[in-house]
């Protein structure tokens, strides 16, 4: 264990999500007390468990790519490496009433929709894609642009517009290539071969790396205050902070807060107007999850994308065709935002749609099939990164000094995921460290 920090400075982090939980565990590490404050009643964030009508699953979907170093750093770290599955997966495309097989060059090739020449474009597009490195000269393009200059608007129109339009809504027109490029180069380079994609999990769900983080942070007197949202931020004589809870007033010698940036200016009272402003103005999609238990498969695929006139959602995900756990996991994830009228509908309304989907897409579904259903919703499920978004992100460190603010808008380019959050919970950490030895 290093020892960075007299343990008297206590470090209030905000958020008991993974990017929370790797912070708080890495403070520990370097002598820094630590508090945990989390509105939820559990851990976990996005990736927390909840009881599935007597199974324990994440309310959101995660999968593990073999680009995702930091994860399996971290794995080591806590001692469940070996918790780690590699299976093989499939990817399908829904289009106009047809399932397609789709996500290798055969299928590529047999793809009817679209030219030949159209077909090349598209298969060059996500090659380069997965073997380009660097993304800074990325970060002022319209992805649109890029990515219909590079497969043609044909190509665009079938594979990409509608998912685009599903996912981003009214964003979709003003959106940095940097950030779609990371994410095509993630998937694209989690492969076993040039024909088969491989993709990963834990034994046990996310819930594994959660727990081991809860041991290691409470085994090194670290404190994790559930149902304790901080409401308020001001400084206080001392150069501190004073933390408002439900529980009362609490005391910080450093604040790292890991929460949505928007809820930022209603806590961060301590912080300039305008600077307040800079977090505001960061956009946000939310998301309405449903999860399916069923008796047997919709598609042999893992992750299915749709592009139908009809069908409001982007792509289905079969979690067990993944795992390989029954009964069948199917998640159906709605991207909208808050302000949506649809976003509101009841989870009834969400229910019958959805399940109509799931019945088109394989006609052999009955409702004697479907053994559970659960709606989960999302207001901050992902930030929309737009055209020279380095630029608008807000330091992580801010005027304040003590006070640190990053959330998962600060993975840019990179997509949101556990590793990214490990990632960057590590280097919050870091960074007040190398702030306080400098003072």
């Amino acid at each position: 264990m290093s020892r960075d920090s007299d343990p008297a400075t206590r470090v209030a982090v905000l958020g008991a999500g993974p990017m929370g939980l790797a912070c708080a565990l890495d403070l520990l590490d370097r002598g820094y007390a630590v508090d945990i404050y989390e509105a939820d009643d559990r851990i976990g964030g996005m990736s927390a468990h909840f009881d599935f009508d007597g199974l324990s699953i994440e309310r959101y979907y995660h999968f593990i790519c073999k680009p995702d170093q930091p994860m399996f750093d971290e794995l080591e770290r806590l001692g469940i490496a070996d918790t780690l599955r590699w299976s093989p997966t499939r990817m399908g495309y829904y289009y106009e009433g047809r399932l397609h097989e789709w996500g290798n060059p055969v299928a590529l090739l047999r793809f009817p929709r679209i030219s030949l020449l159209s077909r090349l474009r598209y298969g060059l597009h996500m090659f380069l894609s997965a073997k380009r490195r660097r993304w800074e000269d990325l970060d002022e393009v319209n992805a649109v642009a890029w990515i219909r200059r590079w497969i043609g608007p044909e190509a665009y129109a079938v594979l990409w517009e509608r998912l685009f339009r599903l996912k981003f809504h009214h964003f979709t027109d003003n959106l940095s290539a940097a950030w779609i490029w990371s994410r095509i180069r993630r998937v694209g380079n989690s492969r076993r071969s040039l024909m088969q994609e491989e993709m990963g999990y834990l034994e046990g769900g996310s819930e594994t790396i959660l727990e081991a983080w809860r041991r290691a942070i409470e085994g090194q007197g670290g404190r994790i205050h559930l149902k304790q949202p901080v409401t308020g931020i001001e400084r206080d004589e001392s150069g501190g902070f004073r933390l408002a809870t439900p529980q009362g007033e609490a005391q910080a010698d450093r604040v790292i807060s890991t929460i949505p940036l928007p809820f930022v200016p209603r806590i961060a009272h301590c912080l300039p107007e305008a600077e307040k402003a800079r977090y505001a103005d960061i956009n946000n999609i939310g998301v309405v999850c449903l999860i399916y238990k069923l008796k047997k498969p919709v598609t042999e695929n893992f992750w299915l994308n749709v592009s139908d006139p009809d069908m409001a959602i982007p792509g289905i995900i079969e979690y067990s065709n993944l795992t390989g756990q029954e009964p069948h996991i199917v998640y159906v994830p709605y991207y909208l935002p808050r302000e949506h009228e649809k976003f509101q509908e009841p989870d009834n309304a969400f229910i019958a749609e959805a399940t109509g989907y799931l019945k088109r897409i394989n006609p052999e579904l009955t409702d004697e099939d479907i053994i559970a259903i659960n709606v989960s919703r999302y207001g901050h499920a992902q930030p929309i990164c737009e055209p020279g978004f380095a630029k608008k992100l807000p330091d992580i460190r801010t005027s304040v000094p003590g006070l640190y603010v990053a959330d998962t808008s600060h993975y840019y380019p990179e997509d949101r995921s556990i590793s990214e959050s490990t990632r960057l919970g590590k280097r919050l950490a870091a960074m007040l460290a190398e702030d306080d030895r400098a003072c």
